[in-house]
């Protein structure tokens, strides 16, 4: 791994509104540009917006190929830099919650999410890949919102090489009054120190955790917060509002801590004992 800076937008994209979505990103990928970013990350459905309703249908696009995935490759390529984006993504008749990831020569990859809540669950359906992507500085595995929640997930991007791992999110709560969204946005940012500290200490990788900010449907909102973790799990950076608003945090991932982490005594991906796990994939609750 090389040091790289990674710049990651918290914004809300409305569902359906692409071309206005698009316009954001423009923006904030123009400005990621000026401050020196080599990797920009948007949130889960950035392009085609969330929220789970059959209109989420009529926005979603194919991947590669669409309208919307050729516009994010021409602006890589224009700022000669990295995005990674989140859009419906329509094949074979069905839809999947997809983030793509696009570099200055265009298309590499992408991520599906693996496991839906369950409302998510009547408009998508699932993944069954979990693929490592090199762009050069890193090697990025991509979790999707509540795919975080499974340990498995970012173990498997670990051990298949992922040494930053990108954590776009659409996470929704209910209503809020104003007054109330300072808690809203402490409490998110809670969860992410209690459990993804310990998926990036425990895995020796960055964590990247964007989510959408704002309105999602009717009676409710995602809750915004912004926050990059270094290998030990200590916070390199996070978003400066208290409030729901947009807004783009700027980190330098230092490969050194990388390297650091992976190379303690002990380290425990050197360590494990994969042949008595078995029970892991037989077991269920």
């Amino acid at each position: 791994m090389q040091d790289l800076t990674v710049a990651a937008v918290q914004m809300n994209a409305e569902l359906g509104r692409v071309e206005d979505n698009l316009r954001k990103v423009r923006a904030w990928t123009g400005k990621a540009s000026k401050s020196g970013a080599d990797l920009v990350v948007f949130p889960e459905l950035a392009i085609t917006g969330h929220w789970c309703s059959s209109d989420s249908w009529k926005s979603a696009q194919i991947v590669p190929g669409g309208p919307a995935v050729v516009e994010v490759e021409r602006l890589a390529r224009r700022h000669k830099l990295h995005i990674s984006i989140g859009i419906g993504e329509k094949e074979h008749g069905v839809q999947y919650n997809t983030q793509i990831l696009v570099g200055p020569k265009g298309y590499i990859g992408k991520q599906r999410k693996l496991h839906m809540s369950s409302d998510e669950y009547f408009y998508f359906r699932t993944g069954t890949e979990m693929p490592v992507f090199d762009i050069g500085k890193c090697t990025i595995g991509t979790v999707i919102c509540y795919d975080n929640v499974f340990p498995e997930v970012p173990r498997i991007l670990a051990l298949k090489g992922a040494e930053v791992i990108l954590s776009p999110h659409a996470a929704r709560f209910g209503k809020w009054k104003a007054r109330g969204q300072r808690k809203i946005v402490a409490n998110q940012k809670k969860f992410y120190r209690k459990v993804y500290a310990s998926r990036a200490y425990d895995n020796g990788v960055f964590y990247v955790i964007v989510n959408q900010a704002g309105p999602a449907g009717e009676e409710t909102n995602h809750a915004g917060g912004t926050m990059v973790l270094d290998p030990q799990g200590d916070v390199v950076a996070e978003s400066k509002t208290k409030i729901i608003e947009e807004e783009m945090v700027v980190a330098r991932l230092d490969s050194t801590l990388h390297e650091k982490r992976r190379s303690s005594r002990c380290f425990n991906l050197l360590t494990r004992r994969p042949e008595i796990y078995g029970e892991i994939a037989r077991s269920t609750v």
